[in-house]
């Protein structure tokens, strides 16, 4: 099942006040645009993100999105004059098996939330977040309540709204009439449409007083995570052994299809554990030619905009290199500087440390280096 993500980002947002559109205000210091679109690459499921956009914001929208450096975010599609045209423009650039079409003001998805949706859709023509209405719901007339309406069955609706990409572009193209959403065109093409328990925190942006709600469910939400990463190099024919970008001179080399540096490597490895993206070998595979040879900080430099794509900032990197020789002491402090200037970290967030396996195993035998990793990630 290939899956496209649609985000829906042309309106002018009138009711969330003057100024900029609400989809390119601050929200924890990034446009809200910005936060929406790492909610859908969140998920490795989705294969592409597709954005529509007003043709007035096409230099907000590149500024929104140059962080972000993921490949599976295609190029902007203008919209139309009202909010189905844009989709039915979205939906002509999409491909694949189903469409998740998503509010642009809405950037607190969860992972989990989004998770649940694509589940539903192996089995369904068409899904849809939403929530129960809990709240006693009154007729108001003049500012004085007339009656109490029955809530039995009744749910809010949210986004994402999933569907069979064939089997939307066809609801659109028939329907003629303005809907409120995009379950509604499915509806009127008579598409059974599958309600998915959302949440409370998938909250879309529409007045000035959400903006700030929004950073305060952010703030609850802080996500810290740490990875771990381990890797081996054995020694082999040469006179200098690489390690965590700093050349030592020694009487043998470290064998690899990069330039082998054990250390870098495991760092690398913790990064993207921490951001549950595999390890490097599934980023940069050795049966690749590109590689050979390659420079390691290629790779972690890699891991590093991916932290960013992901909305996560890498707060320390702690790695340990295990070897009887060459002596790492003396060469520690360039090699913190080396990952220093690499990642953009303070000096004191990065540490490099050294130890011995008391000549116990293939380390304490002399025949290679290992080394062990950990990084912490951070993101609100």
């Amino acid at each position: 099942m290939e899956i496209t993500g649609l985000i829906v980002a042309a309106g002018r947002g009138t009711r969330a006040g003057s100024g900029l559109p609400k989809q390119y205000r601050p929200l924890c210091g990034e446009p809200v645009l910005r936060h929406t679109i790492r909610a859908l690459l969140a998920d490795r499921a989705v294969k592409a993100v597709q954005v529509v956009i007003h043709a007035d914001d096409r230099e907000l929208y590149s500024q929104t999105v140059a962080p972000l450096a993921d490949p599976r975010l295609q190029a902007p599609v203008m919209g139309g004059d009202s909010r189905s045209s844009s989709v039915s423009n979205g939906l002509a650039a999409c491909s694949g098996d189903v469409v998740l079409i998503h509010d642009g003001a809405r950037p607190l998805l969860p992972v989990d939330a989004l998770a649940r949706l694509i589940a539903q859709m192996a089995q369904s023509d068409a899904a849809f977040l939403a929530v129960p209405v809990n709240d006693a719901l009154w007729r108001v007339e003049g500012g004085l309540a007339v009656s109490e309406q029955p809530r039995d069955g009744l749910w809010r609706g949210q986004t994402p709204q999933a569907f069979r990409l064939d089997v939307i572009r066809a609801a659109h193209a028939e329907c003629h009439a303005p809907m409120a959403d995009d379950v509604a065109v499915a509806r009127a093409a008579g598409i059974e449409v599958v309600a998915v328990v959302g949440t409370e925190k998938n909250l879309k942006i529409t007045r000035p007083e959400d903006f700030a709600l929004a950073e305060k469910l952010m703030e609850q939400n802080m996500d810290i995570r740490t990875g771990n990463g381990f890797d081996v190099h054995k020694f082999g024919p040469g006179d200098h052994v690489t390690l965590n970008g700093v050349v030592i001179p020694h009487d043998q080399g470290l064998v690899g299809h990069s330039d082998a540096d054990v250390g870098m490597h495991a760092i690398t490895d913790a990064i993207f554990g921490a951001l549950a993206e595999g390890d490097i070998g599934q980023w940069f595979p050795p049966s690749e030619m590109e590689w050979k040879g390659a420079a390691s900080d290629i790779f972690l430099l890699k891991a590093m905009e991916r932290s960013r794509a992901r909305g996560f900032t890498v707060t320390h990197l702690d790695c340990t290199l295990v070897c009887e020789h060459p002596k790492i002491g003396p060469h520690a402090a360039r090699m913190r500087e080396r990952l220093a200037a690499i990642t953009g970290l303070e000096l004191d967030r990065v540490s490099v440390k050294a130890t011995t396996s008391e000549k116990l195993g293939f380390t304490g035998r002399g025949e290679g280096i290992a080394a062990l990793a950990t990084a912490t990630l951070v993101k609100s």
